[in-house]
């Protein structure tokens, strides 16, 4: 008898059950394992509020902030110490910088410089989590900033954020005093017997640091358990040392991950390149194990440091060598990712049966709000460019006379069959993008009324160009059945109409291309409006047609309705230069001109 196969979702809610039943048999077991458990939630929740309480006070500027930060290599690095140490949280800096540098807000050696920062600036969370380690109490500063941060978060606009903020420091502060409380007695095992000896024992808890840092999604959370082990005496100095360099590998790996599924190409790049900084540096650490540690413990000693505090030193030490061997090549870093992850050769926008995807959306880009909405403009920007030369295609107009500096009058008509594929691009081309770019827009969190200002008009951009598109849907139709036979009496009207729309794309993307504050903008959108009005003199020949019995009425009328539609696209085009105009220019901050994608161009 065949079982019934179970479905994903209720395997999964299985699996989070008894994940859920276990840990709660545990605590009942280990009341000092339960502790140790509280503390890590206080830890790993006060971080979540600091971070979101940074995100809603920087409101726009964020961005700002980061690309004066990025300037020299200096500066980046110090951004990177001082976001970390802010926000505790190195991944979460790694995957902000590479949402940054997708959107082209930073370069990508800016992008290196802070996170040669955020490794260093990681350290910090383990030096404080040494101090707790060393019956420094935090709990007197805590409460007073728990309850100051409660009473601030009935307030609105930045005074909640910054009680946000309050409280999660102070959780920060409990958390760290309930994980003392755990050190003594976490469980019966005693790591420290397992004494292998030698680079194979080093190797096995590097091993165990990655798997126990990948899995817990959090480098802080393997050292807060990691100090715990060695408080309480079972694991050795040397034991927690190795485990320290396999968690900094493992922080990486889950940034790489995230990075390279989530970023388009420059995101990856500058998750390559931490992957290579942390296994670089471990792989050094390794080398240079003997000394390096023995160096380590002979100044701890001297200074008097304990365990805990000689583990926060090592992790500071091996992470400021491996900062020493990358910061003179960081140049020679930048130019080899460009060639190991080169840009995409410029390809066709549309191919048949196939659905674009978003080039500037991604998960990362959501967690600043200036990211997210540097993301939908350059995603809008993309979605004109491929609307354009939908429509061109709609029109039987190749994309080299588009966009060719002396067009000819007449565009060249393609030899028929005339495909007839306007909604197989609307289906698979615009409708996607426009779908996706709504999913995104409905997720981003803007403070500045500014910045909402701006994503309505981005918003109106979009939604204008699936106008302009579905009108050259219905425009279509006539033209594939006119244009093919050039004995039909049409066929004069339809080349004649084709000709004046082959112009207004040629006005908007010249139109599109200009910068806000150009001079010629009025002269131009003034030629615009003067070449779609035009469509008027096009309707009276058609009427005097109509009268010498050139035409019929069944003729006349479709060419009224398409005239029609032919206005519409151009006074949609029209309205969507007018909302560029309103929007300000994305930055040229990118690393190659092909990465910056200038307003509505093909």
């Amino acid at each position: 008898m065949k079982l019934p196969a179970i479905k994903p979702a209720t395997f999964k809610l299985l699996s989070i059950v008894l994940l859920l039943a276990l840990l709660g048999l545990s605590f009942w077991y280990s009341p000092s394992w339960l502790q140790l458990c509280y503390g890590l939630a206080l830890f790993l929740f006060g971080m979540q509020c600091i971070e979101e309480g940074l995100h809603n006070t920087a409101g726009g500027t964020l961005e700002r902030l980061m690309a004066r930060s990025t300037a020299t290599p200096v500066r980046g690095m110090l951004f990177g110490i001082g976001a970390t140490f802010l926000l505790q949280s190195s991944t979460l800096v790694s995957l902000l910088t590479m949402a940054f540098l997708s959107t082209g807000l930073i370069t990508l050696a800016g992008g290196i410089a802070v996170l040669l920062g955020t490794n260093l600036g990681a350290t910090s969370g383990i030096w404080l989590l040494a101090l707790a380690g060393q019956s420094v109490s935090l709990s007197p500063a805590a409460i007073p900033m728990l309850i100051f941060g409660i009473l601030a978060s009935f307030f609105k606009g930045r005074g909640k954020a910054f009680g946000r903020i309050l409280v999660g420091i102070a959780l920060i502060f409990l958390g760290i005093d309930a994980i003392k409380g755990g050190f003594q007695a976490v469980g019966e095992m005693d790591l420290a017997a397992l004494k292998m000896g030698g680079l194979l024992e080093v190797l096995m808890f590097c091993l165990a640091g990655l798997l126990l840092t990948i899995v817990l999604q959090s480098s802080h959370a393997t050292l807060i358990l990691t100090l715990a082990a060695l408080a309480g005496g079972q694991i050795t100095l040397m034991q927690s040392f190795a485990i320290a360099v396999g968690s900094n590998v493992g922080s990486s790996i889950s940034t790489a991950f995230v990075g390279m599924l989530g970023s388009e190409r420059s995101g990856q790049r500058l998750a390559l390149a931490h992957l290579l900084f942390n296994c670089i540096t471990a792989l050094l650490s390794l080398i240079l194990w003997w000394p390096l540690t023995r160096l380590v413990i002979y100044l701890g000693e001297l200074a008097g440091m304990g365990d805990l505090l000689q583990l926060a030193f090592f992790h500071t030490l091996f992470n400021l060598m491996g900062l020493a061997v990358f910061w003179p090549w960081q140049k020679q870093l930048a130019e080899k990712l460009c060639q190991w992850l080169p840009s995409t050769a410029s390809e066709a926008l549309l191919a048949d049966n196939k659905p674009l995807r978003p080039r500037y959306l991604n998960a990362n880009m959501l967690r600043a709000g200036d990211t997210a909405l540097q993301a939908v403009l350059q995603e809008v920007r993309y979605f004109g460019s491929v609307s354009l030369e939908v429509l061109a295609r709609v029109l039987y107009i190749a994309d080299d006379e588009l966009r060719a500096e002396d067009a000819p009058k007449n565009p060249r008509l393609p030899p028929p069959p005339l495909p007839m594929d306007a909604q197989i691009l609307y289906d698979y081309q615009i409708k996607p993008l426009y779908s996706a770019l709504l999913d995104f827009s409905s997720k981003v969190d803007l403070q500045d009324e500014a910045q909402q200002a701006l994503l309505g008009n981005a918003h109106m951009a979009a939604f204008q160009l699936v106008e302009v598109i579905k009108h050259g849907k219905h425009l279509q139709k006539n033209l594939q059945l006119n244009l093919q036979n050039p004995e039909s009496p049409t066929y004069p009207d339809y080349l004649r109409l084709r000709r004046h729309l082959f112009k207004t794309l040629r006005q908007f993307r010249q139109m599109a291309r200009l910068a806000n504050d150009n001079p010629e903008w009025p002269e131009k959108l003034a030629a615009m409006e003067e070449h779609i009005a035009r469509l008027e003199v096009f309707r009276g020949r058609v009427m005097v047609k109509l009268r010498n019995e050139e035409l019929d009425g069944w003729q006349t009328s479709s060419l009224m309705n398409d005239s029609n539609y032919a206005r519409r696209i151009g006074q949609g085009l029209m309205d969507i230069l007018q909302i560029i105009r309103l929007t300000p220019p994305i930055e040229d901050t990118l690393e190659s001109p092909e990465q910056a994608p200038a307003a509505f161009q093909t």
